[in-house]
């Protein structure tokens, strides 16, 4: 990523980790598929654990952010042994994490089941199902330390294919141990467990070996897997704003779930397709910055900061022209799109409105996630952080408040009051939009500033007389 054009290598990069986040997906839709033809206390029991599965996954994401932006950086600055050093560091700390959390899991697993409202059948299933996914989440966090080392490498295609092959595994495996195919024992929900984890498990071994072998840009010693405290401090220092980040967009999305709640069945529905054909949007706009992540990193190890700020403005106008494309065709024809999902004429009109009103901001949604990559390549994982919490708790959350229910506040050092205006669910439509415009606007400002052109790591390379 630091020579020659750079939208050509931003969709080499892209399109592998487009394809793995929509296989990841797949996993959950797989599983749930299968679980449906159980019984619905057992979709009730898998749907349960989806928060508490992201908790987790957002903090592997965490440490492994700070994993793609020193590689990438020591890759770009010339050093690969230093590289190869924080593989090994990440490979241990994402292994001690995940055991740690794994046995903390195991152990409380009953009282967490109750905390979030598992009861009677649903409890059986689910305790069921968590026992295995606990005893997995080792292997999970191993995949998203293998997965960010070859990423900041400027490899993102390996860990593509070994996601087709695990997603495909436990495609097959799942009606095997969920409904007791051939020989195998019918286990219900904890057989989706099963499945997942030898998935998992298959995909982790794969990647270890690679890393060991090498020849990917990166490459484990297993000498070096004894820890390095000055990589530890950097790995977490780095890492867990990110952990933050995806904690905050997970408790954001379960109280914005909650206001949609207070409104007709009709709107609920609505609300759960429009979500579905913005994950699309998120799906795209969160792997162009994951690219962009790798990009800026190189290039600030490389000290060129103004190729990397280039990285950053045209990731996020390729990804803007897309979504304002799609957006198009959806505000176009709304109706066929929801029309896709279910024949309630009150749902679809309901869903019309909400995409609307919501669509034509899905390029500013994009816009942010695609600078947050910039910030996060740059180790500068705070500033994105913040904007996630800007974004949702600032932007979103008290205007759907103030648009859809009604609530007054008064503004700080003024005693001038702001009343609501009860447009009802409509309301929360636009909160949607608002946060989506004010946080782009503030993206922008910052990273324009250039307060993120120092990088984690000291770089061989002389100093770009031009950067910024």
């Amino acid at each position: 990523m630091t020579t020659g054009a750079i939208t050509p290598k931003l969709l080499t990069l892209a399109w592998p980790l487009v394809l793995g986040n929509l296989l990841q997906t797949f996993y959950n839709l797989a599983d749930m598929f299968w679980v449906g033809r159980v019984s619905g206390d057992a979709v009730a029991a898998v749907s349960l654990m989806f928060p508490l599965s992201w908790m987790f996954i957002s903090t592997a994401m965490g440490i492994t952010a700070a994993t793609i932006a020193l590689v990438s950086q020591h890759i770009g600055a010339g050093n690969p042994q230093q590289a190869n050093q924080v593989v090994a560091q990440s490979a241990l700390l994402t292994t001690v994490v995940g055991s740690l959390l794994a046995a903390i899991g195991f152990v409380f697993r009953e009282p967490l089941l109750r905390l979030i409202g598992a009861q009677d059948q649903v409890f059986v299933e689910a305790l069921a199902y968590i026992e295995v996914i606990f005893l997995s989440l080792p292997l999970i966090f191993l995949f998203f330390a293998f997965r960010a080392a070859l990423q900041g490498a400027g490899d993102t295609k390996t860990a593509m294919w070994l996601m087709v092959f695990s997603a495909g595994l436990n495609v097959v495996l799942d009606p095997f141990f969920i409904l007791g195919w051939g020989p195998v024992p019918e286990l219900g929900t904890q057989g989706a467990a099963v499945a997942t984890f030898i998935a998992r498990g298959v995909a982790v071994v794969a990647g270890i070996y690679i890393l060991l072998r090498g020849g990917y840009g990166v490459e484990l010693n297993v000498r070096e897997l004894w820890p390095d405290w000055e990589i530890q401090h950097k790995l977490i220092a780095i890492g867990y704003p990110a952990t933050i980040d995806g904690w905050a967009r997970s408790f954001a999305a379960v109280v914005m779930a909650g206001l949609v709640a207070q409104f007709s069945v009709a709107a609920i529905a609505a609300y759960g397709i429009g979500v579905r054909l913005m994950s699309v949007s998120w799906t795209v706009s969160g792997a162009v910055g994951q690219a962009t992540a790798t990009g800026v990193g190189q290039n600030l190890g490389a000290n060129t900061p103004s190729r990397a700020s280039e990285v950053v403005w045209k990731a996020t106008a390729a990804t803007m022209a897309i979504l304002f494309a799609a957006a198009g065709l959806v505000v176009a024809f709304p109706a066929a799109a929801i029309g896709i999902f279910i024949d309630d004429p009150e749902v679809i009109a309901e869903g019309v409105v909400f995409l609307r009103i919501i669509a034509p901001f899905w390029a500013f949604f994009g816009g942010v996630m695609v600078i947050q990559g910039g910030f996060r390549g740059a180790g500068v994982t705070k500033v994105a952080m913040v904007l996630s919490l800007l974004s949702r708790w600032i932007f979103r959350i008290p205007v759907a408040l103030v648009l859809a229910f009604g609530w007054a506040y008064t503004i700080p050092t003024t005693g001038l009051i702001v009343g609501g205006l009860e447009w009802g669910v409509r309301g929360l439509w636009w909160a949607y939009a608002v946060g989506a415009l004010l946080s782009f606007v503030v993206a922008v400002v910052w990273f324009q500033r250039g307060t993120w052109v120092g990088g984690v790591v000291d770089s061989e390379h002389p100093t770009e007389p031009t950067a910024n």
